[in-house]
């Protein structure tokens, strides 16, 4: 008898810790929501080089949520839908000006690396640099805590600005 009480006993330990833990969520798996924006001035071309490094999963539901849209960013067979969708969604929440000029920023394309995408794009040339605007809004349709860390490198000398939500505005004089 006490045989068959241990051995229940045993099972509905096993039961509990099977279902009192759940794994957690995709929404917690990182409850950090950031960013961040590398423009970079390369005096040899005369351009702006800019890297946007965002979280895969909130990157995918940020376009999911804009566009009505499913996505998937590491899908191959969706590669070319997802580099629409990336194209036009960073057109919307990034612009850099310098000295009042907006800058046209060319699309160049997006990869997966690890847990989170690089999205690349290079402006037209432009010359003498002493002052760099960007707005950013990256993701800031999809989270109320969203914080974009902007760094901003001209002939060397960088500087960094984070942006908590709502702010996306910043501006750097070299």
């Amino acid at each position: 008898m006490v045989s068959f009480f241990s051995k229940s006993l045993l099972y509905c330990y096993i039961f509990l810790g099977i279902t009192a833990f759940k794994a957690p969520s995709k929404a917690n798996f990182h409850p950090l929501h950031v960013s961040t924006t590398d423009i970079s001035y390369n005096k040899d071309d005369g351009k702006f080089e800019v890297i946007c490094t965002i979280f895969t999963d909130d990157f995918e539901a940020a376009l999911a949520k804009q566009y009505h849209t499913k996505t998937d960013l590491s899908k191959e067979s969706m590669h070319a839908a997802m580099d629409e969708l990336v194209k036009k969604y960073v057109a919307d929440h990034l612009q850099i000006k310098t000295s009042a000029t907006p800058l046209k920023l060319t699309y160049i394309g997006f990869e997966k690396a690890n847990e989170a995408v690089n999205i690349y794009l290079e402006s037209d040339k432009t010359t003498a640099i002493k002052k760099v605007d960007a707005d950013v809004s990256l993701l800031h349709n999809l989270y109320d805590d969203q914080m974009n860390i902007v760094h901003i490198t001209v002939n060397g000398a960088r500087k960094s600005t984070k942006l908590d939500y709502p702010n996306r505005k910043v501006s750097q004089t070299f």
